[in-house]
């Protein structure tokens, strides 16, 4: 336990330092040896998500009709795995990634600003996934805790790599003017940003036949105007298509 505590605290310090990434990174579930994990990272980063599990602030499971089932994380060495057991249909989480400030030389420092003063920029960071394992009775809608979220119009997914899929981005149950849609945050985290209108609405097509992470930025006004200057949430939307039988 002490050696894990030390190790934490290190990753921790290490993350202090040198977090110039830590704002374009989100959450998103992804299958590892048959296992439903929570994945921490941007494009082909794929970070230690144990060392950030305490950050994780809500994790929870729906059945197609979008009623709640029990779900739970378990820590491996390496892995958080999603308790599957009820088979559930919908899983999603929530990482609180806590304060961030910017320095004029372009440093990131685990803080607000009322802790780094002569800051250019501070934020709250906050990040949301929904993964979709089945189809639903029903389109999807807003999820509890699921504050940004990426809702396909239909309940049922197309099947094929390049189909067209419309989404709607929500923050806090209504449509998001403004987001910024990332088409394919694993293998294009570059790509360019399809920004949403009024309606929160975006039409994109469906790029892998396999995983999907579609991801979703959005600004939303601070809550703490003395300590930073916006919450920055990002969110994720995955899903698989199956490929052809073997």
């Amino acid at each position: 336990m002490r050696a894990l505590t030390v190790a934490l605290l290190g990753a921790i310090f290490t993350t202090s330092l040198f977090p110039g990434v830590a704002n374009a990174h989100g959450i998103w579930f992804a299958e590892r040896s048959k296992q439903l994990a929570v994945i921490y990272g941007v494009g082909a980063d794929d970070l230690n998500m144990v060392q950030r599990l305490p950050k994780i602030v809500d994790i929870a499971a729906y059945d197609v009709l979008q009623q709640p089932v029990a779900t739970s994380l378990r820590a491996s060495e390496f892995l958080v795995v999603v308790n599957t057991d009820e088979h559930p249909a919908i899983v999603a989480a929530v990482l609180d990634n806590g304060y961030w400030s910017k320095t004029a030389d372009g440093e990131w420092i685990a803080a607000g600003r009322d802790e780094v003063p002569d800051a250019v920029l501070s934020e709250k960071t906050i990040k949301y996934a929904v993964h979709l394992r089945s189809a639903l009775a029903e389109p999807l809608g807003p999820l509890p805790k699921q504050t940004l979220q990426i809702v396909p119009d239909d309940a049922i997914l197309p099947d094929m790599m390049g189909d067209e899929l419309q989404l709607t981005v929500l923050y806090d149950g209504k449509p998001a003017a403004g987001a910024r849609v990332i088409v394919d945050f694993v293998n294009d985290p570059d790509g360019e940003r399809i920004v949403t209108g009024d309606d929160g609405r975006v039409t994109i097509n469906i790029r892998n036949q396999g995983l999907n992470v579609i991801g979703a930025l959005f600004d939303a006004p601070s809550t703490e105007p003395k300590k930073i200057d916006k919450i920055e949430a990002m969110a994720t939307l995955s899903f698989v298509l199956p490929h052809e039988p073997e």
